[in-house]
């Protein structure tokens, strides 16, 4: 006899349950979920999600801020002219402020993790605490800059605005919800070190599509090596925000099986994430950096033409990275959905004869 609908059958005793905890925890489509990729408790009360590994995140973030401006100084320092020092630092800036911003919130991240239970549910004091520890790495940045660098019309510019873009970043890791912003330093912290990873592979690619010597074909492959690196550090960014939200989030459902899962708007968020750092990144070098920019494009008509197309590259390269990596974590937060179940009680019934 076929059961009512609504009805329900109870379990044989001798069918031992196998189900995994975790994949009984993760919720249906439909279920409530913070849409904010807040976690909630057995009690009901929607608490920040955490964000593991902070502290691994800030200690990479400062190691990489420490590299770049250490490449940046022994550029400037094997200048032989200071008009030269000066077109080095303007090329070098974007890698000194990108890697000050992901920093700024790397730390900010790591210290607001670490302080997570006394400030409970206080927004403002986690989004202050984050400013104010964004002060003290772009204060550090400034003054390690000041110190070692030669002196000369770029190092003020340069130390500047780092702080800023430190304290930018900061700002941005105060957010109430820490597992996205994670997710977002992991991403772009991996963006970062492909992009000099492919530097090597640039020469092959130049003759792969095609460049030949002449002018028209260096320009043309240009731009494809350009999209290239942007559609595989999209794809990057989009798989590591996506591992790194799923690993934040069994992790808090070991903790509370009646963890939530967070929305799709927090992958579309964190995959997103990389490429508009690197679009604040453009905006803080063309408000900050302007000085620099300008004396660098006043050396040579050539060189005003090579810091215009670099600017145009960098926001074409994140623009792409943006919604690649966006479409990423969308596809694959989709691929871990459930199809709905069809329910065999609510089935009709069929007439006996």
């Amino acid at each position: 006899m076929s059961n009512q609908p609504g009805s329900s059958t109870a379990a044989e005793p001798d069918q031992p349950d196998t189900t995994d905890p975790v994949d009984e925890a993760l919720p249906a489509i439909g279920e409530a979920a913070h849409p904010a990729g807040g976690v909630a408790n057995r009690d009901g009360e929607v608490r920040p999600a955490a964000a593991p590994g902070a502290a691994v995140l800030a200690l990479l973030a400062v190691g990489w801020l420490a590299a770049m401006l250490w490449s940046t100084r022994e550029a400037i320092h094997s200048a032989a002219a200071g008009l030269t020092a000066i077109s080095l630092s303007a090329f070098a800036l974007p890698g000194v402020i990108s890697a000050a911003l992901v920093a700024g919130a790397a730390v900010a991240l790591a210290v607001g993790e670490l302080l997570a239970r006394r400030l409970g549910d206080r927004a403002t004091a986690r989004f202050v605490l984050a400013v104010g520890t964004g002060l003290l790495v772009g204060l550090g940045t400034a003054v390690a800059i000041n110190l070692t660098y030669a002196d000369n019309a770029t190092t003020n510019t340069i130390a500047g605005t780092s702080a800023a873009a430190a304290i930018i970043g900061a700002a941005i890791a105060g957010a109430r919800t820490a597992a996205p912003v994670g997710a977002i330093v992991t991403a772009t912290l991996g963006t970062l070190l492909f992009v000099v990873a492919f530097s090597r592979a640039r020469d092959p690619l130049f003759a792969l599509f095609g460049a030949d010597g002449s002018q028209a074909s260096l320009v043309d492959a240009a731009k494809w090596v350009s999209r290239t690196e942007s559609l595989l550090a999209g794809l990057l960014a989009g798989l590591l925000a996506f591992g790194y939200l799923t690993w934040a989030r069994r992790r808090a459902v070991r903790r509370d099986p009646a963890t939530p899962v967070s929305r799709w708007p927090v992958y579309l968020a964190a995959g997103a994430g990389p490429g508009l750092l690197l679009l604040l990144t453009e905006v803080i070098i063309r408000v900050g950096g302007r000085t620099l920019l300008d004396l660098a494009g006043a050396l040579s008509e050539a060189d005003a033409v090579a810091q215009t197309s670099l600017g145009t590259s960098r926001i074409d390269n994140g623009i792409w990275m943006l919604f690649v990596g966006a479409l990423t974590t969308l596809i694959l937060f989709g691929r871990t959905l459930n199809p709905a179940r069809l329910d065999v009680d609510d089935e009709p019934e069929t007439a006996e004869d």
